[in-house]
């Protein structure tokens, strides 16, 4: 059968179908437990949650569904050196935004406070939990920490945005590779070149991973319906990740507007921006990322953007200024057509089946 893969069975799910771990408290436990339930890999995204948090949710995962499930984690957590920027490089952020700010009518925010990487914490209480998956974004874990998922019976699956990524990844001993092309909605994975420099596309990512890589591969970005899951496995994929389609979805963790916008004629234009976040992400296009778009030492270091942009984000939300506020979204937005994700696993299924079939 035409779901019987490589990733299907080292998953030990029904369906080569996950759904892409959201971060930035997008993902929701009913999202996991839908996906799952119907044979395929649900994903949460961690990255912001302390340890305690993600102790929690898994424990929540465990309650409703006991189907595999994929916790996600960010290897490298932030941009800034020493957790902090320099007050010349703050001053500067600030006369860059100032403008928006003061259309928002709300005062432009103190300085971050310092940042302290919570990644080795995190993946610690992944050890301890033990989901089926533990993946990852922006680097590869240590040498034991690899191992330790190993005799724990953790299946490991990084992000790769080149083929040098890629090989990286089969060198350090991860399970499965995600081959992330530029298409896809939500930050850019790059931790080899710069984000910029890596926006292959999902299809030509995947056709040259395949020649190189002998571990099992999984087509993510431009996926939205069977049609795309087939010729991602005809192109050699194991398995395909769908991110902005499972979002769109009411069981998701999205704002309402957010998921409206998803569905809208405004999703037909989205674009790669560092404005919002400090990393290189793509959205529905906005005001504020076309204005910034070549302004990119004027933003601060990762995770710090996001914290100094927050309350802009939030009175522009209060204000409905959509086009001041960045909606994560991919590419294939303008096809998405179901609001429910259990319609949108069935789908999936049948679509793919009759393609391949046929």
């Amino acid at each position: 059968m035409w779901y019987n893969t490589k990733a299907t069975e080292l998953l030990g799910i029904q369906y080569p179908i996950l759904q892409g771990p959201f971060g930035g408290n997008l993902s929701s436990v009913e999202l996991v437990a839908t996906v799952s339930n119907m044979g395929g890999l649900g994903g949460y995204g961690a990255y912001t949650l302390s340890p305690q948090e993600i102790v929690d949710v898994d424990r929540q995962i465990k309650a409703a569904t006991n189907k595999p499930y994929n916790i996600n984690l960010w290897v490298s957590d932030t941009d800034a050196i020493d957790g902090t920027v320099s007050d010349e490089q703050f001053e500067k952020t600030k006369a860059l935004s100032k403008p928006y700010f003061d259309e928002a009518g709300i005062a432009l925010p103190a300085k971050p406070a310092p940042f302290k990487t919570r990644f080795e914490n995190q993946v610690q209480v992944i050890l301890d939990v033990k989901p089926k998956v533990f993946s990852f974004m922006f680097g590869v874990p240590s040498a034991d920490i690899l191992e330790q998922s190993r005799k724990r019976g953790i299946v490991t699956v990084g992000a790769a945005t080149t083929l040098d990524e890629a090989i990286y990844l089969e060198n350090a001993g991860v399970d499965m590779i995600i081959a992330s092309g530029f298409e896809a909605g939500g930050h850019r994975p790059s931790f080899l070149a710069s984000a910029e420099a890596s926006t292959t596309g999902t299809f030509v990512l995947l056709q040259l991973i395949k020649e190189k890589v002998k571990v099992p591969v999984i087509a993510a970005g431009g996926i939205a319906n069977g049609r795309g899951v087939a010729a991602a496995l005809t192109l050699g994929a194991d398995a395909a990740q769908i991110g902005t389609a499972f979002l769109a979805t009411d069981e998701s963790n999205a704002l309402p507007i957010h998921r409206q916008m998803l569905f809208s004629d405004a999703a037909k234009y989205t674009m790669l921006s560092r404005a919002f976040t400090g990393r290189l992400g793509r959205g529905i296009t906005s005001r504020i990322a076309k204005d910034l778009l070549y302004q990119k030492a004027g933003h601060l270091p990762f995770p710090l953007q996001t914290t100094f942009m927050a309350p802009l984000r939030k009175a522009a939300l209060e204000q409905e200024k959509w086009d001041m506020v960045l909606f994560w979204g991919g590419q294939i937005a303008p096809i998405l057509k179901h609001t429910k994700a259990a319609e949108l696993m069935k789908a999936l299924i049948k679509e793919t089946g009759e393609y391949l079939r046929s």
